[in-house]
């Protein structure tokens, strides 16, 4: 049964507990590594310290965040919570999808990855129809010849581009 503190709580209070606790997770762990990360510099003043602004920010950040954590209400992860964290990894998965194709653009090429990845994606947001999927490889190729093309953007060559004959090789790397 709630507590009257946690029924007088205004605002939603799903995903709360678990957002309050991987922030102070965090933040004390990148506190842990800021005397490897930053340096101290002799003779220098303090406020002019390449560790000192980052370990105020952090240092606050645990500090906040381990007082938010102390004055929330509730103690308990419930339903709800796990419910909105799963809403949280759902995003997570296309940063995954992002991460693949800048690993992939280097080995096949960015048409080839592009013209791939569109329709793939296009096919998990739930556009289904063939007209979808067509247009999303259409605006691949438009993608790809506004970037390379138009706006001249230095795209490396794909590593599978140098097993092929020399004109066709330097065309691959040129075009696609």
């Amino acid at each position: 049964m709630p507590t009257e503190r946690e029924r007088r709580f205004v605002g939603p209070r799903r995903g709360q507990l678990i957002f309050a606790l991987f922030f102070v997770a965090v933040s004390i762990l990148l506190l842990s590594q800021i005397g490897s990360q930053t340096k101290w510099v002799e003779k220098s003043k303090l406020f002019a310290q390449p560790r000192f602004w980052p370990a105020v920010g952090l240092g606050g950040m645990v500090l906040l965040g381990g007082v938010h954590l102390y004055l929330m209400p509730w103690r308990r992860i419930t339903r709800c919570d796990v419910t909105e964290l799963r809403k949280w990894a759902q995003v997570l998965e296309f940063a995954v999808w992002f991460m693949a194709y800048v690993v992939l653009v280097p080995l096949i090429g960015y048409l080839p990855v592009t013209m791939a990845f569109m329709p793939l994606l296009t096919w998990r947001m739930g556009y289904r129809q063939p007209r979808m999927l067509w247009l999303s490889v259409g605006f691949a190729v438009a993608v790809v010849v506004l970037f390379k093309g138009f706006l001249s953007v230095k795209i490396p060559g794909a590593a599978i581009y140098e097993y092929l004959p020399g004109a066709l090789r330097s065309f691959f790397i040129l075009y696609l």
